[in-house]
């Protein structure tokens, strides 16, 4: 399978560079995996398609301000740090540009001098493993020092953090937001339980890997990077049941999908747990868990247009890219939404 079978032109004016105000009034595109079919909606309607007794999966991670902007101790050059993993003890792995300032060994000064950090080693991948220095605590530090490390394709600074955060967002670890979840407002999630719906809460922290581009021609070649995730019993234990009573599992954005889909056994009985996960889902893959999936629209042969693509299959997802660009729908992370049923 190559890359190239999952390209698609797409117009940079339909790369939305900001969220709407009200989200749930974004566009929705409805594809029926199994015929192909399509319809138009807003996104409120999601609602219509949801059944008492199904399940609906979002993941509640929360982003950090993990883009800080410092400078070289010896140098004073201007660097630019984005956390990625916490891997305990004040040592994340984080990504460096300038690259080639951070060697081992070197120091970096963030603010007034409030953090600072040492890099201790240097992965097969490029990215630093660092550790930091500070007083108090890291997350003050974090708030105060860090910016929100937008996608490359947002090109000013949000007015208000909160916009880049979904309304159900409470752990924080991610260094990207799960963009599909953005489009629900409390009240909309309020209705949705009132109908008898299951809100379930599962956590993936994303890390910014999630959209690292497929260097490889093929596909198979390619290789996804670990992120963390917890599944507890409450969630497993809603997920199995639903199932067992042939009830939909709905999946919000290819996170949550990723997480259900790597936390079950074969017979897609979703096990508690938590851990780290590199799953990469592509067409062939058989899913165990979940029926139907709330997501974006995603950049061209990206791992993420590979996931629909393996639910929905690619002609099909291929063909509603381009109804997509013909009606002028809004792309990637603050773009509009397409329901995969």
């Amino acid at each position: 399978m190559n890359v190239h079978d999952f390209y698609f032109e797409l117009p940079e004016e339909l790369i939305a560079q900001r969220p709407l105000v009200e989200r749930d009034l974004a566009k929705l595109m409805v594809l029926h995996k199994d015929t192909g079919e399509i319809e138009h909606k807003i996104f409120k309607d999601v609602i219509e398609y949801l059944e008492s007794g199904d399940c609906l999966v979002l993941n509640d991670t929360r982003v950090i301000p993990a883009r800080l902007l410092g400078r070289k101790a010896d140098t004073m050059g201007k660097m630019e740090f984005v956390l990625l993993t916490n891997k305990g003890d004040n040592v994340w792995e984080v990504l460096v540009k300038p690259g080639r300032r951070a060697k081992i060994g070197s120091r970096f000064v963030f603010g007034e001098g409030e953090l600072t950090a040492k890099v201790l080693d240097v992965t097969k991948d490029g990215t630093r493993i660092v550790r930091f220095y500070y007083d108090g605590l890291f997350e003050e530090v974090l708030d105060k020092l860090g910016r929100m490390p937008l996608p490359p394709y947002i090109k000013k600074q949000l007015d208000d953090n909160e916009m880049y955060q979904t309304v159900y967002s409470k752990h924080e670890g991610s260094a990207a937001a799960p963009t599909a979840g953005l489009h629900f407002t409390n009240e909309l999630l309020k209705d949705i339980e009132a109908k008898g719906v299951n809100l379930v809460y599962i956590t993936l922290h994303v890390g910014l890997g999630t959209f690292r581009p497929v260097k490889v021609e093929n596909v198979e070649e390619h290789e996804m990077h670990s992120e963390f995730f917890i599944v507890n019993k409450e969630a497993a234990d809603t997920v199995n049941q639903a199932k067992r009573r042939g009830k939909k599992i709905v999946s919000v954005g290819t996170t949550s999908t990723r997480t259900l889909e790597a936390s079950c056994d074969e017979d897609g009985n979703v096990i508690p747990q938590s851990g780290w996960t590199d799953i990469f889902i592509y067409p062939g893959y058989k899913f165990k868990v979940i029926d139907a999936l709330i997501t974006n629209f995603h950049l061209p042969e990206s791992t993420l247009i590979m996931l629909v693509s393996a639910l929905a299959g690619r002609e099909n997802i291929l063909n509603a890219y381009r109804i997509a660009v013909e009606n002028r729908y809004r792309f990637f992370s603050f773009g509009d939404a397409m329901l995969i049923v």
